[in-house]
């Protein structure tokens, strides 16, 4: 059976602290809670770029192509690997890397030997392309993606970009994930802050989108970004990519919170599924050990703070 694929054009290429406002501050307009978003982003990768996280991802898939009473379900894969973000000299964007080390318990490589070459030389957009399809191709299903990726959703933030979507501020209460009340969000846990949040639901409407097959064909994404006004910090984002012509309806969602240690919110968990072409994918990534890295004067050598 040939592999439905979705891929990020943009991966593909290369492979809080806050105050609530109060009730007589007068409530910011979209297009500047959307402008103080784009700088959150902006401000975002960069520092997050000095950062690796230890990734823990399980993936299920379930065959569907039969009778319900057939349904066959899959081994499970369990990946270990190191997330980072990058950004090769040559290019205008971050990349993130999720360079696995262990599949289903299995080292595959020297974890500390290969993270120490690809500091010593970030620049090197062969070895950050070869990586990316490598870890690409441990994703168990026949619909390769390259989508499951924690930051995927930030980039219809960006500020070049915003002109390409439709923004919508839901004047409701914030759901409670996890719940029937708002079972879409891809069932992500609860998650509780004590400071005001937007629900601002997005829909990319231009041609040309950043997500496509690999014949070209665009795929609109659609979804929400749960943001705090006052700053623009996104605490959850929520990626979703509906079926056409016989394709595959894929959801993302990501929860971020604070960490004490980086001083500013970085993802935590991300839940995924894909259904389509008799399976249905789910996927659950947690991320910790959060930690900056920095290398030597001369690029000998990269140690972990």
């Amino acid at each position: 059976m040939s592999k439905w694929r979705l891929t990020s054009v943009v991966v593909a290429v290369f492979a809080a602290s806050v105050l609530a406002a109060s009730p007589q501050t007068q409530q910011p307009s979209l297009n500047e809670v959307l402008k103080r978003a784009a700088v959150y982003v902006e401000n975002f990768r960069k520092q997050l770029s000095g950062i690796t996280a230890d990734e823990t991802y399980t993936q299920q898939v379930v065959n569907t192509a039969r009778f319900v009473d057939s349904i066959r379900m899959m081994p499970t894969r369990r990946l270990k690997s190191d997330l980072l973000l990058v950004k090769p000299a040559d290019a205008d964007r971050y990349v993130e890397l999720r360079d696995t080390y262990e599949v289903d318990g299995s080292a595959i490589r020297d974890r500390q030997a290969r993270l120490e070459q690809l500091l010593r030389d970030p620049a090197g957009g062969d070895r950050i392309g070869a990586i990316i399809k490598e870890s690409a191709r441990y994703n168990i299903g026949g619909i390769t993606r390259n989508i499951n990726t924690p930051l995927m959703a930030l980039q219809f933030l960006d500020a070049a970009y915003q002109p390409r979507m439709r923004f919508r501020h839901v004047d409701k209460p914030t759901p409670v994930f996890g719940n029937k009340e708002d079972a879409s969000a891809n069932d992500a846990p609860v998650f509780r802050v004590s400071t005001e949040m937007w629900t601002i639901e997005y829909r990319e409407e231009q041609p040309k989108t950043l997500i496509r097959t690999p014949d070209g064909d665009d795929r609109h994404a659609h979804g929400r970004f749960w943001i705090n006004p006052n700053d623009g910090s996104v605490l959850i984002s929520e990626l979703i990519i509906d079926a056409v012509g016989g394709g595959v309806t894929a959801t993302v969602t990501v929860s971020y919170q604070s960490e004490p240690l980086m001083g500013f919110l970085v993802p935590v968990e991300m839940r995924e599924s894909y259904i389509g072409h008799g399976e249905r994918i789910t996927g659950e990534a947690t991320y910790g050990k959060f930690r900056q890295i920095s290398t030597s004067p001369n690029h000998q050598f990269a140690r972990f703070r």
